[in-house]
């Protein structure tokens, strides 16, 4: 049945892949964005908000998807840049869930993003969703454990609460994916520090696939981990993603001047998270790429 779906964070790398495949589903979108004559174009034809004023009560959702936020790794951690990763989540969240409560009928369902830094690093100890968050002891900690906590508000008897603790994505279209394609095709990557680093992952495709279940599955609540069944060390995707692309990888790059380089932000490559996607597998989510190899195969071939 086509449901109406507010979207936050539309315009993103998996807000366009949800809008190509709701939109192909016969679903009625709106994007609350900054930009929203720009909507139609980047979202598969979806309706831009300004503001959520802007809804009518006719309009008013079944469903939302809050998945906006400043992208986290374009540039180091800045003061500024931390003021505009908070605001954009916590203060756009806050926001979110306010208008929420004003409505006279509450959606059935908003699927709220998160991350796996909601963990932190975790080391060699592989874990899931009963995980408990740690004390938050970097930015990126703090920032999603902040921005669960703001989502959490809108959970009422009426309205179930999914949080989406997602992985990196790699996509064909942006994300970690296409800034490393270029230096490796060049033969100029290389692994992170030790390279002994777990790094959890997924392909767009699932990351929508799993989203598009969660959001009609009536029995799915509370926290997934939105990443692949099989997490890699960081050397492990440095030679997958070389032997995809038939280039060496010869040219690691020391933790040292990571940490330099990037402050604070490089906790983001060089910590440690052995993630497991055990509740969308209890759940009976069946992946379409568990397998790095035949991810980056589909990917790289993409045009």
């Amino acid at each position: 049945m086509a449901m109406k779906i507010l979207l936050t964070g539309g315009t993103g790398l998996i807000g366009r892949a949800l809008c190509r495949r709701w939109a192909g589903d016969g679903h009625h979108l709106m994007v609350w964005s900054r930009r929203p004559k720009d909507v139609p174009a980047l979202c598969s034809g979806a309706r831009g908000i300004a503001r959520l004023d802007d809804i009518g009560d006719f309009d008013s959702p079944d469903a939302v998807v809050n998945l906006a936020g400043a992208p986290i790794a374009d540039r180091p951690w800045s003061n500024a840049r931390r003021r505009l990763l908070w605001d954009s989540r916590i203060g756009l969240t806050r926001e979110l869930t306010g208008w929420l409560a004003s409505l006279p009928v509450p959606p059935q369902v908003l699927l709220s993003g998160s991350a796996a830094g909601w963990y932190g690093d975790r080391g060699e100890q592989p874990f899931d969703e009963t995980a408990q968050a740690q004390a938050p002891s970097d930015f990126g900690s703090r920032l999603c454990q902040a921005w669960e906590d703001e989502a959490r508000r809108a959970e009422t008897p009426g309205t179930r609460l999914v949080l989406l603790r997602t992985a990196s994505v790699l996509s064909a279209e942006g994300g970690m994916l296409a800034r490393l394609r270029v230096p490796f095709r060049l033969g100029l990557g290389g692994r992170l520090g030790s390279g002994e680093q777990w790094l959890p992952w997924i392909h767009v495709d699932d990351a929508t696939g799993l989203i598009d279940f969660l959001l009609k599955r009536e029995d799915c609540r509370g926290p997934y981990n939105i990443c692949a069944p099989q997490p890699v060390r960081n050397a492990e995707f440095t030679r997958a993603l070389s032997d995809a692309l038939h280039r060496p990888a010869r040219l690691p790059v020391p933790a040292w001047a990571l940490r330099i380089g990037l402050g604070e932000m490089s906790g983001l490559l060089l910590g440690s998270q052995r993630l497991l996607a055990r509740r969308a597998q209890e759940a009976g989510y069946r992946f379409r790429f568990p397998d790095l190899d035949a991810a980056l195969r589909d990917l790289l071939t993409r045009r």
